[in-house]
């Protein structure tokens, strides 16, 4: 492996803020790693944020064509960096290989995902009506809208996908691709594996010869530079993934500036899965292994592992009960992302198991060790659940709740108390007559909807809604998975009887973008 540096880049320079270092600690063994990583300073901050808002203005005026190239090219330079990236992941996080090569090609998906958006400036959704001068009793002028970018944009590292959402994620992508420059704060806990994927960023746009200003990576700690980046004037919206409190600081830190911003932030997820007794008739174990796997896949570290199951009050529901538990007590402990993470899943899921409301259905007979997460599935009543409300907090890892319902009334109560979800399932015979209503229900808590399958999976399409009410995210309006997410990072703007030639290209009569409009009210590309 190539050896790291340790300095920020701001603007295809490196930079020492001269505020001192820390050091990646590998949480499969808690091993210090090669590389000592100097932390930026508020300073560096300003500077980031400024280079930012110098390229702004030259950024935003290229082509698609010009982004697409630009995106494409840092899916290619994170490729070539081959084994040295996945190696390094794999010590920071203690992630498997055959994950991180899973998500290596995700992020990089990614990127040529958003490269086709930019090309096509189909998401610049351009309205046009056009005027009629002698309308009675008042002219109706021309008016034309289109979405345009924001400006710098602030993405934050996600600790559970070091690639995907982290330096060169959707959040990175989805920003770049509509004309934003970025600035991100790499995590903390993978410090080298950001580095190699600024490095790779920064060559890509050298090569481009596009303004240095479009990208900058700043080390070190969320306290120290993350509320700067979040209050710093230049900066136009946020991105983030993480814990409910990181992400409400985050937010109240946006909402308290002069002028408020933004932050698109995704967050806790109890993600209940409803099991119905026409499902529990036919499949009562089927359904109980695959929740089971759902909850320690990735030591539950994924923000859709399902954190709390209602099962019907039926004969099968023993079989249910009885199944998930031997699943659970033959999962072995895992390795957690990191210190800090494996912390709070001890602290949570032993609070839990100590619980006077709670009793445990099944825990891993393996015990865990170092940093590592052992399984945990508890039980509740479902009075318990809506009278206490420290029963209804996620816990972070391969933990779950399991809870007996008498009917789809008391699941609906359930539901309603528990908040804003990224996902809501239900495991319900097709025909059963109840299961219109109760769809109905999970839509108006959750951003996606699943009828017999687990909600860990998300892919990555046009169609994907990652984001529900709060607190999974700050607005249930957007996504940060799919090609919507870029709609987080535009505005719209309206031009009232300009001139055709001092009009954007995506609204001048001859629709040289070649782009479906809305005219008069008829989607079409033909020209005005």
């Amino acid at each position: 492996m190539s050896s790291l540096h340790g300095f920020s880049f701001i603007a295809g320079s490196l930079s020492n803020g001269n505020t001192g270092s820390f050091q990646a600690i590998s949480p499969i063994d808690l091993a210090t790693l090669p590389g000592d990583f100097k932390t930026a300073s508020e300073a560096e901050v300003h500077l980031a944020m400024e280079a930012a808002h110098q390229a702004f203005s030259t950024f935003r005026a290229t082509d698609g064509e010009t982004r697409a190239c630009l995106l494409e090219s840092i899916a290619d330079e994170i490729e070539a960096l081959g084994t040295d990236l996945i190696d390094r992941a794999r010590l920071e996080s203690g992630l498997p290989e055959p994950r991180l090569l899973g998500e290596r090609g995700r992020t990089c998906g990614q990127l040529r995902m958003f490269a086709a958006q930019a090309r096509t400036h189909a998401w610049q959704d351009a309205r046009i009506e056009t005027a009629i001068p002698d309308r009675a009793p008042i002219p109706k002028p021309d008016l034309r809208r289109h979405l345009t970018p924001r400006g710098p944009v602030v993405v934050f590292g996600a600790s559970n996908f070091p690639l995907a959402f982290s330096v060169a994620g959707g959040d990175t992508a989805s920003a770049l691709a509509t004309g934003n420059p970025v600035v991100v704060k790499a995590h903390e806990a993978h410090p080298g594996t950001s580095e190699l994927v600024a490095a790779a960023i920064a060559k890509a746009i050298a090569a481009l010869d596009l303004p240095a200003g479009i990208f900058s990576m700043l080390q070190g700690s969320g306290r120290a530079i993350g509320l700067p980046l979040v209050k710093h004037p230049r900066t136009r919206a946020v991105g983030f993934t993480g814990s409910l409190a990181a992400g409400r600081a985050l937010f109240d830190a946006a909402a308290s500036r002069p002028d408020p911003i933004p932050v698109f932030a995704e967050m806790g997820s109890l993600n209940p899965i409803v099991v119905l007794a026409s499902a529990l008739e036919e499949k009562a174990a089927e359904i109980a292994n695959q929740i089971a796997a759902s909850i320690t896949q990735g030591v539950g570290q994924f923000c859709t592992k399902p954190g709390i199951i209602l099962i019907a009050d039926c004969p099968e529901a023993a079989t249910f009960r009885t199944t998930l538990a031997a699943a659970i007590q033959t999962a072995a402990p895992g390795t957690m992302l990191h210190q800090g993470i494996s912390k709070t899943y001890q602290q949570g899921s032993s609070a839990m198991a100590a619980h006077p409301s709670l009793t445990t259905l099944a825990r891993s007979e393996s015990p865990a060790t170092g940093c590592q997460g052992a399984a945990l599935v508890v039980e509740a009543s479902a009075r318990d659940v809506l009278t206490d409300e420290s029963l209804r907090h996620e816990v972070f890892g391969p933990f779950a709740m399991l809870v007996t319902v008498s009917g789809n009334g008391e699941v609906a109560e359930i539901l309603h108390t528990l908040g804003g979800q990224l996902t809501a399932s239900v495991f319900a015979d097709p025909t059963d007559t109840t299961l219109p209503v109760l769809l109905d229900t999970l839509a108006e808590s959750a951003g996606r909807v699943i009828i017999n399958g687990v909600p860990t999976g998300v892919e990555v399409c046009s169609s994907m809604q990652h984001g529900g009410p709060w607190p999974a995210s700050t607005d249930s309006r957007f996504t940060a998975v799919g090609s919507a997410a870029l709609l987080r990072f535009v505005r719209p703007v309206s031009y009232q009887n300009i001139p055709d030639a001092l009009l954007p290209e995506s609204l001048q009569n001859a629709n040289p973008l070649n782009i479906n409009r809305q005219v008069n009210g008829t989607l079409t590309n033909r020209a005005v």
